[in-house]
């Protein structure tokens, strides 16, 4: 079992291989970043004759962009009434209305750039994998019907035809949803974004920011873009502490294992129709199927550095759970990718600075996310208007210990899996 991530092996779009950055560029914005955020706040700057540019300090989709689920996730990842009591009533409708319309948002971008991701429109299901489950489901179903949300409560039978799993009790239908291959929609986005004349430089990690007057100055090893707007997309990826953007999340972890392609009549058993899943167990776990008929799994917390047996144990044990009757299963590569995660499950975005935006914290829903705040983000630019972010510009107070929060998810992480793979846990 290879550690790679699949996603980079089977993307259908190609890597462009933007340059280094080596001279002095002018631009009317620098983005910094080229994820699925900054990537999308390009394009729709690019489309209105903006010009852009974007410094990615690796290459296009090497970090949580590319290295994600890939569920094209509507809605934030708290229901609908907890996001009223985090936010209030007005911000809390304005998130859910805005994120539950964001999968139409990627999809109308894969269709208009022929964008090569494999992307499919059949929904997503939450599984339930318990009673308490069970009843979190029938809330979160409850919350976005009376919302006209096109959400579906399926029973034992019909989630077994969906899942081709006997130990899923019941399963919530989000028919909004749907995946694609993360690293390949991200290229695609680079790829649209440059047609419309954004300048993508990779390998060009930034040193140095400086204003004067109205005037940014972001200085990379070998080079400079001045620009009149600077916007942060290096979310969970903050390595510099760019105005604060790393006291507004914490890091968590991601890890996924895929196996080898499965034989044609057991593909056919499972999801029949390729939505993608994750579960209500205190550490979820998602399971999908890509289009080459390999069998995913993933969790909460980090691959690096694990051995080979403890990787095995803990997806072996979720595919006994919920696959049984697989046989002779192989396991062919895992990756692990970086979650910016905030105390109340919600993103923010701010603007540290007159002429500086940001954002971050999208726990684990970034596809949709970053995809919609990019439009958000590139239609205040160009107008000075708010009304497509999901959420306003405002001020928050710095998350506490940071450090400490991920070294005690990753420990706990680290633990509950350890007992599934022993069969503690279920």
């Amino acid at each position: 079992m290879e550690q790679k991530c699949l996603w980079e092996n089977t993307s259908s779009e190609l890597p462009l291989s933007f340059p280094c950055l080596q001279s002095t560029v002018e631009s009317d914005v620098v983005i910094i970043g080229g994820g699925i955020t900054g990537l999308s706040t390009a394009l729709h700057l690019a489309e209105n004759n903006i010009s852009v540019t974007v410094l990615e300090s690796g290459s296009v989709a090497s970090g949580g962009s590319g290295r994600n689920v890939g569920l094209v996730n509507a809605g934030a990842w708290i229901p609908p009434n907890d996001i009223l009591k985090v936010l209030g009533n007005e911000n809390g409708e304005r998130v859910t209305r805005m994120m539950g319309e964001a999968p139409a948002l990627v999809f109308s971008l894969v269709d208009k750039y022929g964008i090569a991701c494999d992307a499919t429109r059949s929904g997503t299901l939450h599984l339930a994998h318990n009673d308490n489950g069970m009843k979190d489901l029938a809330r979160r179903y409850e919350q976005l019907s009376s919302r006209g949300a096109p959400v579906e409560m399926l029973s034992q039978t019909q989630a077994q035809q969906l899942v081709g799993s006997s130990n899923v009790p019941a399963a919530l239908l989000d028919k909004r949803a749907g995946t694609l291959n993360p690293t390949a929609y991200t290229r695609g986005l680079a790829r649209a974004a440059k047609i419309n004349g954004a300048a993508i430089y990779e390998q060009s990690a930034v040193k140095g920011v400086s204003r004067s007057g109205t005037q940014w100055t972001i200085t990379t090893a070998e080079g400079e873009v001045k620009a009149s707007r600077v916007v942060l997309a290096t979310n969970a990826y903050t390595e510099e502490d760019w105005y604060t953007v790393k006291q507004n999340f914490f890091k968590a972890w991601y890890f996924q294992v895929a196996s080898a392609p499965l034989e044609c009549a057991d593909a056919q058993a499972i999801f029949p129709e390729r939505q993608g899943s994750w579960d209500t167990k205190t550490v979820l776990s998602s399971i999908r199927r890509d289009a080459h008929n390999r069998l995913l799994f993933g969790s909460m917390g980090s691959a690096q550095g694990k051995p080979a047996a403890y990787i095995r144990g803990w997806v072996n044990s979720q595919l006994k759970f919920y696959f049984p009757f697989l046989r002779n299963v192989k396991w062919e590569c895992f990756w692990t990718g970086t979650i910016g995660f905030t105390p109340n499950h919600t993103f923010r975005i701010f603007e540290p600075l007159p002429g500086m935006l940001a954002v971050t914290g999208y726990n684990g829903r970034g596809v949709t996310t970053g995809t919609a705040v990019g439009k958000g983000f590139a239609h205040y630019l160009t107008t000075g208007e708010q009304s497509l972010l999901p959420l306003p510009l405002q001020q928050y107070k710095p998350v506490t210990h940071s450090t400490l929060r991920s070294a005690a998810f990753e420990n706990g992480f680290t633990l509950y899996h350890t007992g599934q793979a022993l069969r503690i846990f279920s």
